[in-house]
C-alpha cells in the first residue's frame, strides 16, 4: 500500500508540473512580442565574449502621455504670432500634464516585476529603474548581451539585438538604458599643441602657426613659440576682447547678466580658487564669482554609481577641471554680473545613467535660466533610447522658458574618432537633440588682436574651424592623415542627425543643400517619418580654435587627483594660465549672450533657436556674421564646406552681439 501510494503521489506530482508548465508555455505562446524600435544598434566590432552580472540597473524609458497636445504646446509656446506666445510653464506642471499615467507606468511595472527584476526609486517618471542579474535581463528582453571591443581596442558591452516586450508594455516603452555602456560623455575642450613662450618683445603675440610647427609638435618632435591677445603671458584672449570682437554694446550691468542665473553642466570636480583668481584678475578684487555647487548622484568626488555601471576614478576626481574652469570662466567673460551661476555635477559613468539625473535635475529645479554643456557623446555611441530619454527632459526645459546650448564638436563631421576611433560622418548628442542650440566652431584666423582691450571685427576673415584645412578625409602628406588632424589640429562639429527630423524652426537659405539627408528608418533620423529632411548641425557658430584661443586660469595639485590642470600648467608663464579653444568655449559663450538678453528684458528667451531662425530669415546681415568660405582656404569642417546662408559647417553664423542682446523680445 505505502509504495501504490507513493508512486501515485509521484505521479500526481509529475502530472501538476506538466499542467503548470503546459500552461505557462500556452500563455507564452499566446503573448505576442513586439521588438522596440532602435533599441538595437548594429556593429562591425568584434565579440569578446558574453557579458555578465551578478546585479545590473537599467532604466525603462517610458513614453510621455499626450503625445500630441506636447508637440502642439511647444509649438504655440514659440509662435510670435501666438497669445502664448512665451508664456513658460510653472515648476512642475510638465510632470502634471504629460507624466505617465498611473496605469501606463503600472502596466510596466507589473510585467517587469512579476518577471523577477527589482524595481526601484529612478530620478523622473518617465524612467522605470529595474534591477536583477543579467541573465534575467537577457530573458525578460528577448536579447543577448555580448562584449565587444572597438577600433581604439576599448572593452565595452551591449545587447545583439533588439529588444522584445508585450505588445501591450512595448506601446509604452521607447527603449532601456543600461543595456550599453558606450554612452561615455567626453569634453569638447581643445589645447594648442605643444608650445614654448613667445618671445619677450612688445608684444610678444606670434602669427599663427605653420604646419611644419603643428606636425613637429603633433609628432613629439618640437613645440613651437606661441602667444595670442592680451591674456597673462599673452594666454589668449580677455573678457574685455571676447566682448569686443563680437560687437557687444556698452549697456552696463543690466546687459551682463544682471539677475539672471546661469548654470553649467559638468562631470568633474573643480577647484572654485582657479575661478576667483581668474575673476579677480579681469574684474578687480572685490568682485566674487557667483559660484554654487549642486551635486547629483554625489557627484565626481563620491560617486553613487549605479549596480553594473562603471564610473572609473580615472574619469571622475579632478579629471575634467580643464573643462568645467573654461566653461565658467567663458559665462563669467560675458556675463560677469550673473546673479547665481549654477555648477550641476554629477558622476561620470559609462551608460549615461548619471548624466540623465543630472539633466532631469536641472530641469526639475527649473532655477538656471540659461545652461551650457559642453559634454557629448556621438550618435552612434548614444542609441535610440538614450536620446529619446534626453528629448523628454529638453521638452521640458523648453517649456519652462530655460535656454540649453551644446558643444557641436571638436573633430569636424567625424565625432566618434575620439571615442570609438570610426571615422562614419556623426554629430554629437546632445547638440544634435531638436529643443538644444548646437555651437560649432570658427577661428579668427591671421586676426591677432595683442593686447588691444577693444579690437574691432575682422572682416573677412574669420573661417570655419578647421586648422590650415588638415582636417578631412583624405591622406597626409606630413606622416598623419587627415582624420588624425580632425582628432588632434581640430575641427568645428556638424552635420545631419541620425535619429531627429528636421524641427519645423529650422528653415532658411541654404539649410536644403546638397548635403542634406532625409529618413530612410535607420541610419538617417530614423526617429522621423521616412523621407523627412533631417535634422542638421550646428545652429550657430562662434571662435573655438585651440590657436586663437581665450585666456583660462586652471591648476592642480596632491589634493585634486587626475587633475588636467595639474599636468601641465604650473610650467606655463606665468604658472597657471593658458590658452583653451574648443566648441567648448563657443557653448558657454552663446549661452551667456542670451542670458544678457534675458537680464537686459527680466525675461526668460527659452529655446533659442526659433528666435535665431527667424532672426536669420528677417535680417540675417543685421544679426549674424555670415561665414561663407569665399576666397578662403579654410572652407570645411572635414567634410562639409561652408557657404554664403546656412552651412553644416558654421550653422547661420557668428553673433554680431549688440544686435542679438538687445533685439526686442
Amino acid at each position: 500500500m505505502t509504495c501504490v501510494a507513493k508512486r501515485f503521489c509521484s505521479s500526481l506530482s509529475m502530472l501538476t508540473l506538466f499542467l503548470s508548465v503546459s500552461a505557462t508555455l500556452s500563455v507564452a505562446q499566446r503573448t505576442s512580442f513586439s521588438a522596440v524600435h532602435g533599441s538595437f544598434t548594429p556593429t562591425t566590432d568584434p565579440v569578446t565574449g558574453n557579458f555578465t552580472s551578478a546585479n545590473m540597473e537599467i532604466d525603462v524609458v517610458l513614453a510621455p502621455r499626450n503625445e500630441s497636445a506636447l508637440s502642439d504646446l511647444l509649438t504655440d509656446r514659440y509662435n510670435p504670432q501666438s497669445k502664448n506666445y512665451q508664456h513658460w510653464l510653472a515648476q512642475g506642471e510638465f510632470y502634471t500634464r504629460f507624466a505617465p499615467t498611473r496605469q501606463q507606468i503600472k502596466a510596466v511595472t507589473d510585467y517587469l516585476g512579476k518577471s523577477g527584476l527589482q524595481v526601484e526609486a529612478s530620478s523622473s517618471p518617465f524612467l522605470i529603474r529595474v534591477s536583477g542579474p543579467s541573465s534575467m535581463v537577457e530573458n525578460i528582453f528577448r536579447t543577448n548581451i555580448r562584449t565587444y571591443r572597438n577600433r581604439k581596442g576599448i572593452d565595452y558591452f551591449s545587447n545583439d539585438s533588439e529588444i522584445q516586450l508585450p505588445v501591450s508594455v512595448a506601446s509604452q516603452v521607447r527603449g532601456v538604458i543600461g543595456l550599453s555602456n558606450t554612452v561615455r560623455f567626453q569634453s569638447m575642450r581643445s589645447r594648442p599643441m605643444k608650445q614654448t613662450a613667445p618671445p619677450p618683445t612688445p608684444s610678444c603675440e606670434t602669427p599663427y602657426p605653420t604646419e611644419e610647427q603643428l606636425a613637429n609638435a603633433a609628432l613629439g618632435i618640437s613645440g613651437f613659440a606661441f602667444g595670442y591677445g592680451g591674456g597673462p603671458g599673452c594666454n589668449g584672449l580677455t573678457p574685455s576682447q571676447d566682448n569686443a570682437i563680437y560687437g557687444a554694446l556698452n549697456l552696463g550691468p543690466l546687459a551682463k547678466g544682471t539677475g539672471v542665473d546661469l548654470a553649467v553642466f559638468e562631470l568633474s570636480a573643480y577647484q572654485q580658487s582657479d575661478i576667483q583668481t581668474w575673476a579677480k584678475f579681469f574684474y578687480g578684487a572685490s568682485y566674487k564669482a557667483p559660484l554654487d555647487d549642486i551635486t547629483v548622484d554625489g557627484g565626481p568626488l563620491s560617486p553613487i554609481c549605479p549596480v553594473g555601471d562603471t564610473c572609473p576614478a580615472s574619469f571622475n576626481g579632478y579629471s575634467g577641471d580643464i573643462e568645467v574652469d573654461a566653461d565658467i570662466e567663458m559665462q563669467l567673460a560675458i556675463s560677469p554680473n550673473a546673479r547665481r551661476l549654477l555648477v550641476y555635477n554629477a558622476p561620470n559613468d559609462f551608460t549615461g545613467q548619471t548624466e540623465l539625473d543630472e539633466y532631469t535635475k536641472i530641469a526639475n529645479d527649473d532655477t538656471a535660466d540659461v545652461v551650457s554643456s559642453s559634454w557629448a557623446v556621438c550618435e552612434n555611441d548614444a542609441g535610440a533610447a538614450y536620446v529619446q530619454a534626453e528629448n523628454v527632459i529638453f521638452e521640458q526645459m523648453a517649456l519652462q522658458g530655460q535656454s540649453v546650448f551644446g558643444a557641436a564638436g571638436d573633430t569636424g563631421a567625424f565625432s566618434c574618432i575620439r571615442s570609438d576611433g570610426t571615422t562614419l560622418a556623426n554629430v554629437l548628442d546632445p547638440p544634435s537633440q531638436p529643443w538644444v542650440t548646437s555651437v560649432g566652431g570658427t577661428s579668427l584666423e591671421t586676426f591677432n588682436p595683442n593686447a588691444n582691450p577693444n579690437p574691432n571685427y575682422p572682416n573677412g576673415v574669420e573661417t570655419v574651424w578647421n586648422v590650415l584645412n588638415l582636417c578631412n578625409a583624405g591622406p597626409g602628406s606630413d606622416g598623419l592623415t587627415g582624420f588624425d588632424w580632425c582628432a588632434a589640429g581640430g575641427a568645428g562639429g556638424g552635420g545631419n542627425s541620425q535619429f531627429w527630423g528636421r524641427p519645423a524652426y529650422q528653415f532658411g537659405p541654404g539649410v536644403n543643400n546638397p548635403n542634406t539627408t532625409f529618413g530612410n528608418g535607420t541610419t538617417q533620423c530614423s526617429l522621423a517619418a521616412k523621407g523627412k529632411p533631417c535634422r542638421e548641425v550646428p545652429d550657430v557658430s562662434i571662435n573655438a580654435d585651440a590657436n586663437t584661443p581665450y585666456a583660462e586660469y586652471c591648476t592642480g595639485n596632491s589634493n585634486t587627483p587626475f587633475s588636467v590642470c595639474g599636468e601641465f600648467s604650473q610650467f606655463q608663464t606665468p604658472a597657471g594660465w593658458f590658452g583653451i579653444g574648443g566648441t567648448s568655449l563657443s557653448s558657454p559663450f552663446w549661452s551667456a549672450i542670451i542670458a544678457n538678453h534675458d537680464s537686459l528684458y527680466h525675461t526668460r528667451i527659452g529655446n533659442a533657436n526659433p528666435l535665431l531662425y527667424l532672426l536669420f530669415n528677417i535680417d540675417a546681415n543685421g544679426y549674424f556674421h555670415d561665414i561663407t568660405g569665399k576666397g578662403q582656404t579654410v572652407n570645411n569642417n572635414g567634410l562639409f564646406p561652408t557657404t554664403p546662408g546656412y552651412d553644416l559647417s558654421t550653422g547661420i553664423g557668428t553673433p554680431k552681439m549688440g544686435a542679438v542682446i538687445t533685439l526686442i523680445p
